[in-house]
């Protein structure tokens, strides 16, 4: 019997690295897509790496969907990176840890032809008004798309 451990349900997939494992605050990460099923619902999820140096609890992300029509939704997402106690979420052994987080349940692509997905960082220190100009210590930023299984 040979075990396969292959997700079928991811459809598209991809990271991008930071620039030396520092993300700045105008660098915004674009990744375009296609070819998605318009009758299938979907889950997206945004993926992130990060190493010992992200000095920070949560991460705060800015996510605009662009669909082919011209439509566009954008949100302010917040994600919690660390246990309470300061222990890493994510998975992976070593000063690597991805965290693979929701973005949007059972959506659905209407329309065939090209989607952008842009992902910018939005962190700020405690009190401060400016944003973190450089973000250390997140590595690579991806996201995934998943057939949903609520279909």
């Amino acid at each position: 019997m040979i075990l396969h451990s292959c997700n079928t349900a991811t459809v598209k997939s991809d990271f991008k690295s930071t620039q030396n494992g520092s993300w700045p605050k105008d660098s915004i990460v674009e990744y375009t897509f296609s070819g998605l099923d318009s009758t299938a619902q979907y889950n997206m999820f945004i993926n992130i790496r990060n190493d010992q140096t992200f000095a920070y609890n949560n991460l705060f992300l800015i996510a605009e969907l662009n669909f082919p029509s011209g439509e566009s939704v954008r949100d302010t997402l917040e994600y919690e990176m660390t246990m309470p106690d300061g222990t890493w979420l994510g998975k992976g052994y070593g000063s690597i840890k991805e965290n693979k987080l929701w973005y949007k349940e059972d959506i659905v692509f209407p329309t065939s032809g090209v989607y952008t997905l842009q992902l910018s960082h939005a962190m700020r220190a405690n009190g401060a008004v400016e944003g973190v100009v450089n973000l250390e210590g997140i590595t690579d930023v991806g996201f995934e798309i998943e057939k949903s299984i609520s279909n």
